[in-house]
């Protein structure tokens, strides 16, 4: 699920895909996001995602390039606590520093005569927010107890 959060009345609104969202990212410090931007919202209309222990919130950063046509960037959790990017390239090989980047780029110049850089791939992982792991874990813990009284109860 992507999210963003208006600039103006900081309400989080949902963004349908990751293309999207990652269009709103490239440009979040020079064009910032408001929910006028998008037809039909304004600052009036309620959020439609709210900031709680619902689910696990990570912030990527502002301002992240997308990824070049034909190249897939990925953040994927490898536990509650830490997020891994990857780009999967054309080639099928996944590409998770920046010296693989300048490797795959000597490897294959085909794509560094597409004027593609290493610049143009950020690996750094997005950060969890750890009160929301916190959160979640325990709510998570608590349908598991009420889960398993009621088990018991049935018994």
């Amino acid at each position: 699920l992507y999210a963003v959060q208006c600039y103006d009345c900081h309400k989080w609104r949902t963004v349908p895909t990751q293309e999207e969202f990652e269009t709103l990212r490239e440009n979040f410090t020079k064009d910032k996001w408001c929910r006028s931007k998008r037809p039909g919202c304004s600052c009036k209309d309620p959020a439609e995602i709210e900031y709680d222990s619902s689910r696990i919130w990570v912030v990527d950063e502002p301002d992240i390039s997308k990824a070049p046509p034909e190249i897939q960037r990925q953040v994927l959790m490898s536990d509650l606590s830490k997020m891994d990017t990857y780009y999967f390239m054309p080639t099928g090989e996944r590409i998770d520093r920046a010296d693989v980047v300048d490797k795959f780029l000597e490897a294959n110049p085909w794509y560094k005569d597409s004027n593609m850089s290493a610049s143009d791939f950020k690996c750094e992982a997005p950060v969890v927010v750890e009160e929301t792991v916190s959160a979640w874990k325990a709510a998570k813990a608590k349908e598991q107890d009420n889960a398993g009284a009621s088990r018991g109860q049935k018994l």
